[in-house]
């Protein structure tokens, strides 16, 4: 299969294939602990696990685009994606 027509880049192959493992594992999570529930967090919306890893994965490329428009060149890209996991692991305790 010629895969040419992308750019298959490292950053490319470790974003989707973290995409991938983000969707095994919550399936993973899902049959271990059926239980979801939705809950009302900060947001004042009821969310599941996977409404909270969207909106994590929304607001991660939101926080990148931010970041390269608008940090300095000097700054590397790994802080943009340090902010999101922290930013993700707020989405999921609190909303």
């Amino acid at each position: 299969m010629n895969l040419s027509w992308m750019a298959w880049t490292l950053p490319t192959a470790l974003f989707f294939g973290t995409i991938v493992l983000l969707l095994v594992g919550m399936g993973v999570v899902a049959k271990l602990v059926p239980q979801n529930e939705p809950r009302v967090g900060i947001l004042g919306i009821a969310t599941q696990r996977g409404d909270r890893l969207f909106l994590s994965l929304l607001g991660a490329a939101f926080i990148h685009l931010a970041f390269v428009g608008l940090a300095p060149d000097s700054l590397p890209l790994w802080v943009a994606t340090l902010v999101s996991l922290v930013y993700a692991a707020l989405v999921f305790r609190f909303a």
